[in-house]
């Protein structure tokens, strides 16, 4: 089967890069960006044929045996990035700044995507949202939170575009917190909890009718799963992610 780089979706691309690479060890990181007059599907099978990343699920087995890195490959419109593990890979190498993930969270359409270490002692992906994006959400409902009636309010507040991982769901539910404080405090109905989407919805990460770079996966993706634009502009609460180079 085709390996599928091309994330469809914002949404895609977040829960793919947090379950399916950081949760798996794929730790260091580098971005780029394919130059307007580049096709991005050629990019792609540039680096995936730069980087060998054509192996089998037993050579990249062997790979680990022996201490060395494997790498994964993943791009949304024409923002790239490339993720390996720890070990030995001409990666670290040829890459002018190879980030950590546990170090310096991507951030990417408001999301911070990070890396930390659970009670058990493991390291484990982390959404949340990026404090600009989160303070701005908050500004925005507090501001409007005496302006509306609650069934309107709430209307509103149900269309917050944010996936609800656990960290993102606390910091929705302290934006509901402080906009029911100011209300009580103003005599005014509460919007109840219910009102804001709480439940993380699995997506499909790539669109299967795509005619993407023919290369074999670094694993079979689970269903369900994404990667990052730095220079998006479409979101009007997007934050960009800090862009490594283009290549060409």
């Amino acid at each position: 089967m085709p390996y599928r780089c091309e994330a469809a979706s914002v949404e895609g691309f977040v829960q793919h890069l947090a379950c399916n690479l950081v949760n798996k060890g794929y730790w260091f990181y580098v971005t780029g960006r394919v130059p307007e007059r580049k096709d991005p599907r050629v990019v792609d099978r540039k680096l995936i044929e730069l980087y060998g990343l054509e192996l089998s699920k037993w050579a990249r087995a062997r790979r680990k045996a022996k201490g060395k890195a494997n790498v994964a490959y993943l791009r949304y419109g024409r923002t790239f990035v490339m993720l390996a593990t720890q070990g030995e890979h001409a990666m670290f190498n040829r890459e002018a700044r190879v980030r950590d993930v546990r170090r310096e969270p991507i951030h990417f359409h408001g999301y911070c995507i990070g890396c930390g270490k659970g009670s058990d002692g493991r390291y484990h992906a982390s959404v949340k949202l990026h404090p600009d994006a989160f303070h701005e959400l908050l500004s925005y409902y507090r501001g409007i939170a005496l302006q509306r009636g609650a069934s309107t309010l709430a209307s509103e507040i149900s269309q917050i575009k944010f996936v609800p991982y656990a960290r993102v769901r606390r910091q929705l539910l302290r934006v509901l917190r402080e906009v029911n404080e100011l209300r009580r405090a103003a005599g005014l109905e509460g919007i109840p909890s219910t009102a804001l989407p709480l439940t993380r919805r699995i997506v499909t990460v790539f669109d299967s009718r795509a005619d993407v770079a023919a290369c074999r996966p670094p694993y079979e993706p689970a269903a369900g799963s994404t990667i990052v634009d730095p220079q998006n502009t479409s979101d009007e609460r997007g934050l960009p992610i800090d862009a490594g180079k283009s290549h060409s």
